[in-house]
C-alpha cells in the first residue's frame, strides 16, 4: 500500500510541479507491535518520498507508553519524527511528548501557551508547531479565532506553521486560513513569509528541495 501511494505521489509531483512528501502515522491506541510496524515501514522506504514518522490519535485517552520503543527505533535509525500533542490535553502533554519521544515537530501544540516556561523550551529545542486554527475551533478547543493562541505563539518567537489538518473533516483551505489570520491578527505578507520559512526549515524534505523552495517562496512573496 505504501508503495502504491508513493508511486502515485511521484507521478503527481511530475504532473503538477507541486512538491509533496509522505509521513507514515501510528496512532495512540495502537499496540507497541503495531506502532513499531509503522516505524519499520518508514525505515524500509527510506530514500523514497516517505520522509518521516508521526503519532496521532486521542492523547486524552491513551498514554505514550506503547510508542516509546517506536520512537527509540526511529531515532536509532535517523528517521525524522513528529507527534501530535497539546490539543485535547494541555501543556503537560506537550512537555511529556518532547521528553519521551523527542520529535522535532509537534502536531498542534497550541496549548503550550498555557505554560510560559514551555514556550522557552520549544524555542530552546527548535521544535516546530504544526498549527491548524480552524480545526481547533471546530472541535471546541477554542471558541473563536480571536481566542486562538496562534498569534501569541508566533509573536513569542515559537516556530509556527499554518495548516488545514484533515480537509475531509475540516472544510477549509490554506488560503482561507491565511485570510482569517490576516483579518483577525493583521498578519501581513511579512508574517506569512516568515511562517512559511519556519515550516520549510522544519520540513522533512531533502536539503536541495528546501533550498529551491526557499527561492520560490522569496520570489512569490516579493
Amino acid at each position: 500500500m505504501v508503495q502504491i501511494v508513493n508511486d502515485a505521489l511521484e507521478q503527481a509531483i511530475v504532473d503538477t510541479g507541486v512538491e509533496a512528501r509522505l509521513i507514515l502515522c501510528t496512532l495512540r491506541h495502537f499496540s507497541t507491535a503495531d506502532s513499531l510496524r509503522t516505524a519499520h515501514l518508514v525505515h524500509a522506504f527510506e530514500g523514497t518520498l516517505v520522509v518521516g514518522l508521526d503519532l496521532a490519535g486521542n492523547e486524552a485517552g491513551h498514554s505514550l507508553d506503547a510508542h516509546i520503543a517506536t520512537f527509540d527505533y526511529a531515532h536509532q535509525h535517523g528517521l525524522s519524527c513528529t507527534a501530535h500533542a497539546g490539543e485535547a490535553l494541555g501543556a503537560q502533554s506537550v512537555l511529556e511528548t518532547l521528553d519521551r519521544l523527542n520529535p522535532s515537530r509537534i502536531g498542534h501544540g497550541v496549548r503550550s501557551i498555557e505554560e510560559p516556561a514551555l514556550l522557552n523550551e520549544l524555542k530552546r529545542r527548535h521544535v516546530h508547531l504544526e498549527v491548524c486554527p480552524t480545526c481547533n475551533i471546530q472541535i471546541g478547543i477554542f471558541e473563536s479565532l480571536s481566542a486562538h493562541p496562534v498569534d501569541q505563539l508566533y509573536r513569542a518567537g515559537v516556530s509556527v506553521g499554518i495548516n488545514t489538518d484533515t480537509r475531509t473533516l475540516t472544510p477549509t483551505t490554506l488560503s482561507a486560513e491565511y485570510a482569517h489570520l490576516a483579518a483577525t491578527f493583521c498578519w501581513t505578507h511579512h508574517d506569512f513569509l516568515r511562517s512559511n520559512m519556519m515550516a520549510l526549515d522544519a520540513s522533512f524534505a531533502e536539503p536541495a528541495v528546501k533550498t529551491r523552495l526557499q527561492s520560490v517562496l522569496e520570489r512569490a512573496y516579493a
